[in-house]
């Protein structure tokens, strides 16, 4: 088997763990443009993203042992990324984060419909490339991991460590945020 685009995330992942440390590179290079976008889109001016990712990379190979082969790969890399570039943020910024979630307390069952999502992530992908950089780290990352990196609710509800309605919540809150933005900036939506 000379390539390594038939073998699963999760099949590299079980090899690394085995001792063949070369196959982290191969994750390395599958992951590593989509974490830039989501390091990007979530750590807005920050000069040293390249430090942040490589971060992520460094903890994932030293928690690579306590990965679960059979689960998913993406959403347990998104949680390091997640928690690494939070803490990025936190470093270098003065404002607590996350300290009180208000979206918790209203949370409510929040049923994904495919048609819907489809049509709206379209519209969504422009309005938050734009926008991003106008709201809150919470509701930024929230639109980054449902309409860029197209991720489920169950798989952000994972990452994030939220109930799935929660996620629900937040994401129509941060459209909420982010129309309200653009309603400011005079841009139609």
């Amino acid at each position: 088997m000379n390539s390594h685009t038939d073998i699963s995330d999760e099949e590299l992942a079980r090899l690394v763990q085995n001792g063949d440390k070369e196959k982290f590179g191969v994750l390395m290079e599958r992951y590593s443009t989509k974490l830039f976008r989501y390091g990007r889109k979530f750590i807005s001016g920050d000069d040293n993203i390249e430090d942040v990712v490589q971060d992520v990379f460094i903890k994932t190979y030293k928690n690579i042992k306590s990965f679960d082969t059979s689960q998913k790969f993406s959403p347990w890399i998104y949680r390091i990324a997640h928690n690494t570039y939070i803490n990025a943020i936190k470093k270098n910024s003065l404002n607590p984060m996350y300290l009180f979630d208000f979206d918790t307390l209203i949370s409510h069952t929040v049923v994904e419909d495919p048609i819907v999502r489809e049509r709206e992530q379209k519209e969504m992908k422009e309005i938050v490339d734009k926008g991003l950089s106008q709201i809150e780290p919470k509701y930024r990352e929230i639109l980054v991991l449902y309409y860029i990196e197209e991720l489920s609710y169950k798989e952000i509800s994972d990452i994030l460590h939220i109930p799935i309605g929660t996620v629900g919540v937040r994401i129509m809150r941060a459209k909420e945020i982010l129309k309200g933005k653009y309603k400011e900036m005079k841009i139609e939506i």
